[in-house]
C-alpha cells in the first residue's frame, strides 16, 4: 500500500464505484475530488466484532437462571418508572 492516497474525480468515482470499494476493502484510502479539490475520503470500515451468524455469542454471555422472572421484570419496570 502506497503512502500517497489515490484520487478519483467525481465522474470517475461514480463510474467506477465498485472498483473503488474493492480497493478500499483491501485497505486503501481513496480521495474523491470535485473540480480538482478533494471533497471526500473513502476509508475501510473497521468492524469491532465479527458477528455474522445467529449464535455467534454462544458461550460468551452468561444469563442468570432468573433473567426473565417476574421479580426481575418488576425491577426493570421500576427502574424505568413503569408498572404498579
Amino acid at each position: 500500500m502506497s503512502a500517497e492516497a489515490v484520487h478519483y474525480n467525481m465522474h470517475d468515482a461514480k463510474t467506477h464505484l465498485s472498483r473503488i470499494i474493492e480497493r478500499v476493502e483491501h485497505g486503501e484510502e481513496i480521495i474523491i475530488d470535485r473540480a480538482g479539490t478533494p471533497v471526500a475520503k473513502v476509508v475501510p470500515l473497521v468492524r469491532r466484532v465479527n458477528r455474522t451468524a445467529i449464535g455467534s455469542l454462544a458461550g460468551q454471555v452468561d444469563l442468570s437462571s432468573d433473567w426473565d422472572s417476574a421479580e426481575t421484570n418488576a425491577e426493570i419496570a421500576a427502574d424505568f418508572g413503569i408498572g404498579g
